[in-house]
């Protein structure tokens, strides 16, 4: 057996938000009371807060190797805010075994729990350019899948990939019985890669009808010189999909969202970098955004369909190797105004709201225009990120 290879991830942000919310009080992504509304992992408004500390233990298959990572903070509690605690489940990001065989001309098989292939940022902030999260990363797709993935290379420039997992977010499989197949594949070329992912599986809970389908394409652009750049696209539909806050009707036959994202990196010299990145997101069913609601609107409104936008501009510094510093500049707006503004507590009273008694005026501001809800908020963050050890 080879070496075991320690690697780490140390990060922790201070964010200033214009429209000064109260925090959450509990954690992960279950409470829609956040702070910074829509973002997932550095949602506390005007603190300074621990975003993730990680440390991972891994070992290059040669045939067989492994990969553990687990760690604390806001992070690793929103990514596992719906699994078990016991057996220290909440802790773990990634836990998985590898079979590489020595003449399987670079097929291998992994089993376990590991990060999704979706998307095109990582959990971990180092492996992004921008200190926050997009848009797509935090709605979109899973955070992580638990089962069995294999990949094989086909050519010079194609890697195919399946994979036969519980379902998005899920290690203990309780939701249902039925299972998702993804499938996969990467163009990789000197300039250009090509990810293309799609997944299919019953999701609703408490039966296998009604499939959740997902489509996720990115092409990276990484050119010679210092510009880099991405375009990302989603598409993703839940049939038979239940909505709990939904006065009626309770069942939608099919929900759907669909998001694009693009960016740019501009590597300035060995220390400084700067990054730009812009998104649409449409939940036209208010499915995936339902969660992102605060409270009082979700009890008196339900679902509601909205279109949701971003545009993020990060400066990097680089102190010294492993250690980088990020100020970042963000603007999120919605066509409803879901952005809490104030710190008092919200009243649960709908007729305290301008409008009152269900009008058209809700959400949103009370009548002395402290405290309410707007249409956009404008966040600063300034983020701290130590690292070590090796990338994978």
């Amino acid at each position: 057996m080879g070496p075991i290879d320690i690697g780490g991830e140390l990060s922790g942000y201070y964010t200033y938000n214009a429209n000064h919310p109260h925090n959450q009080t509990d954690s992960g992504f279950a409470s829609s009371d956040w702070g910074n509304n829509l973002y997932d992992f550095n949602t506390q408004a005007d603190a300074l807060d621990l975003s993730f500390a990680k440390l991972a233990i891994s070992h290059s298959p040669d045939p067989l190797g492994f990969e553990l990572d687990f760690g604390f903070g806001r992070t690793i509690e929103a990514i596992n805010a719906g699994e078990p605690t016991w057996l220290g489940f909440k802790y773990i990001e990634q836990a998985y075994m590898e079979w590489k065989p020595a003449k399987a001309k670079g097929f291998e098989l992994d089993f376990g729990k590991f990060s999704t292939s979706a998307g095109t940022e990582a959990i971990e902030e180092y492996n992004n350019w921008t200190y926050s999260h997009s848009l797509i990363f935090s709605w979109a797709i899973p955070y992580f899948l638990v089962g069995v993935r294999a990949s094989i290379p086909v050519g010079k420039h194609f890697t195919s990939g399946f994979q036969l997992v519980n379902g998005w977010n899920n290690v203990s499989d309780d939701v249902h019985s039925g299972k998702t197949i993804g499938l996969t594949g990467a163009l990789t070329y000197t300039n250009l890669t090509w990810n293309v992912n799609y997944h299919t599986g019953p999701m609703n809970q408490g039966t296998n009808t009604g499939f959740r389908n997902l489509f996720d394409t990115t092409l990276l652009l990484t050119p010679p010189g210092k510009l880099n750049g991405y375009l990302n696209f989603n598409y993703g539909n839940n049939g038979n999909s239940l909505c709990s806050t939904c006065t009626a009707p309770a069942t939608q036959a099919s929900a759907s969202w669909y998001g694009l994202a693009t960016a740019v990196h501009v590597q300035l010299n060995s220390r400084w970098s700067f990054a730009s990145r812009a998104e649409w997101f449409d939940d036209a069913d208010g499915y995936e955004l339902a969660r992102a609601l605060p409270t009082p609107i979700s009890n008196l409104k339900g679902a509601v369909a909205q279109e949701v936008k971003e545009a993020t501009v990060t400066a990097e510094y680089k102190l010294f190797e492993g250690l980088l510093w990020r100020g970042e500049w963000r603007h999120d707006w919605s066509t409803y105004p879901m952005f809490e503004r104030g710190m008092a507590p919200i009243s649960t009273d709908e007729s305290s709201y301008s409008g009152g008694n269900g009008s058209t005026g809700l959400p949103f501001n009370n009548p002395a225009g402290l405290l309410g809800y707007v249409k956009s908020q404008n966040t600063l963050t300034f983020g701290l990120v130590a690292f070590f050890g090796p990338r994978r």
